[in-house]
């Protein structure tokens, strides 16, 4: 793994694993670190060497600027391209851009849980 995709795919995870009521795991294939918020989905962590992405879930007028503002974001891998995109190393993609993305995502996973089920204010 390149120190670049290390270090996207190690803020996304830190990001993630700060946030409420989540847990991860591979329930679809041992490459793919996905975390979920109360059983949703809102990160999935590529762990393939050679292509060191994490996907998010995003508002899709968001998706459509992320995606046409930077080369290295492009729609969801193997996901509804208009509510998921996939972000890779490159120019633009700080830490913060990575870690509000998994935040974001994050509250709209919450977003569709039933009150009930969703985690206390963060």
């Amino acid at each position: 793994m390149s120190a670049a995709g290390e270090r996207l795919q190690g803020t996304a995870r830190r990001a993630a694993l700060a946030l409420p009521d989540v847990s991860h795991g591979y329930p679809f294939t041992p490459g793919l670190d996905v975390y979920k918020v109360v059983g949703k989905v809102f990160l999935i962590v590529t762990d393939d060497p050679d292509e060191q992405i994490i996907t998010v879930k995003c508002e899709p007028e968001h998706a459509r600027a992320h995606v046409s503002g930077h080369p290295s974001i492009s729609p969801g891998r193997y996901l509804d391209k208009r509510h998921w995109i996939s972000l890779g190393t490159g120019p633009g993609i700080t830490e913060r851009l990575v870690t509000d993305a998994v935040e974001d995502s994050y509250d709209l996973a919450a977003e569709r849980l039933p009150r009930r089920d969703r985690p206390s204010a963060r």
